[in-house]
């Protein structure tokens, strides 16, 4: 099973030079889990950045994995997660989802360096010509 964070779907959509890394995660469809809070930093990004129809398209995108919610089993293992490592809400919750289904988290953000179930691929600084 595969979580990716929501910077990596962001990465995926607009086919950075990141997007790879992200790919193969992403197209596996049948092992693809989406939890809610990606849906949501994802269209909020989306609809900053771009526009409500790319936004609204991304999302529809994203749901071809297994979607989960935030129930309160996952809300309590998120707020543990999120103390025990000092991270943000919605970091925790994107942890805690990966960890519930036993999936391999897929991300660019450093609060999870070396943590195991943890695939971590640092951002390439775009380069000058």
């Amino acid at each position: 099973m595969n979580v990716v964070d929501s910077s990596g779907w962001i990465e995926y959509f607009i086919g950075s030079s990141n997007a790879d890394f992200f790919a193969s995660a992403i197209e596996n469809e049948s092992n693809l889990v989406v939890p809610s809070i990606t849906i949501y930093e994802v269209f909020r990004k989306l609809l900053l950045e771009a526009n409500e129809d790319t936004a609204l398209r991304s999302v529809t995108q994203m749901q071809i994995g297994r979607v989960v919610n935030l129930d309160e089993p996952l809300a309590i293992d998120a707020a543990r997660i999120g103390i025990d490592l000092k991270i943000p809400m919605a970091d925790s919750i994107i942890l805690a989802t990966a960890r519930a289904y036993g999936a391999i988290l897929y991300t660019m953000d450093e609060h999870f360096i070396n943590l195991t179930g943890v695939k971590y691929f640092p951002k390439k600084k775009p380069t000058l010509v």
